[in-house]
């Protein structure tokens, strides 16, 4: 016991520096944002410039440093619920060596963001794509305030559907007992040990994870990714549903938040 706990301190010393660094550099990014001026939009609504091609620039390059922003940001909002997964599979290795145990550690982690990234490049061509066409259509950049309104109560009705409460029931699980719900079961410890084995692992988490974080990602979106009271506020959310007790009621009251949050937006798209 006192080599496994000798084992953790490494392992969570580096997570909480990686933690901290992620914070601070989305800090920076949102501040970077913030200094940039918003496009006035038709109905009375802005539209980020960092989903817009600026003279000098190329889309892929565009592309790459939305991406790494993206990710940033999702380090520092998924790491405190991916940390409890991670010390379930780290404990599962049991007399596997420490350097193996840290290196596939890495791998799963490395998988799990990975599903985000992957996730964050539909976001920005979605997001893009959709800048273009509100600039090219008046009528469309006028309706967006509804479609946001729209999305936020969408997003919080999702929160008491039966689907999200199997998708959270995943991630509890896997908080708890270091198992997924996607994918094979009933590995050997040879097979755990494995950095196949990690790798997948870390999918499926990460998998399992942008599901049930559907409706808290798509009102961050639409409240605005790069706000960084939404981000905590969200984040919060995550947290709660996910690790605290109780966490169907948890999500449920988000959803309620979120369904008011909606009606909000919609009453107020439609009076301006």
């Amino acid at each position: 016991m006192s080599n496994r706990t000798e084992s953790q301190r490494p392992f969570l010393a580096a997570a909480a520096l990686l933690f901290a660094a992620s914070i601070a550099a989305t800090i920076a990014a949102c501040r970077a944002m913030a200094a940039m001026d918003d496009m006035p939009m038709p109905g009375g609504w802005t539209l980020s410039m960092m989903w817009m091609r600026m003279p000098g620039q190329t889309w892929p390059g565009i592309a790459a440093a939305w991406l790494g922003m993206w990710q940033t940001m999702t380090v520092a909002m998924m790491l405190p619920v991916l940390l409890p997964p991670l010390q379930r599979y780290r404990a599962r290795l049991g007399r596997v060596p420490a350097r193996r145990i840290d290196a596939l550690t890495a791998g799963v982690a490395l998988a799990y963001f990975t599903v985000w990234a992957l996730l964050g490049a539909g976001v920005f061509a979605l997001g893009a794509g959709l800048a273009a066409c509100v600039l090219e259509s008046a009528a469309l950049a006028r309706a967006m305030p509804l479609a946001i309104g729209a999305t936020v109560l969408a997003a919080g009705l999702l929160q008491f559907s039966t689907w999200k409460r199997r998708r959270l029931a995943c991630c509890r699980d896997a908080c708890v007992a270091g198992r997924v719900c996607s994918g094979r079961t009933g590995a050997t410890e040879a097979d755990v040990a494995s950095a196949g084995h990690a790798w997948r692992f870390g999918v499926r988490l990460g998998v399992d994870c942008v599901q049930c974080c559907a409706g808290p990602t798509a009102v961050l979106l639409a409240a605005g990714m790069m706000d960084l009271r939404a981000m905590a506020l969200v984040t919060a959310a995550i947290c709660l549903e996910r690790l605290a007790p109780g966490g169907e009621r948890v999500a449920s009251q988000i959803g309620a938040c979120a369904v008011a949050a909606g009606c909000l937006l919609l009453l107020r798209a439609a009076l301006t």
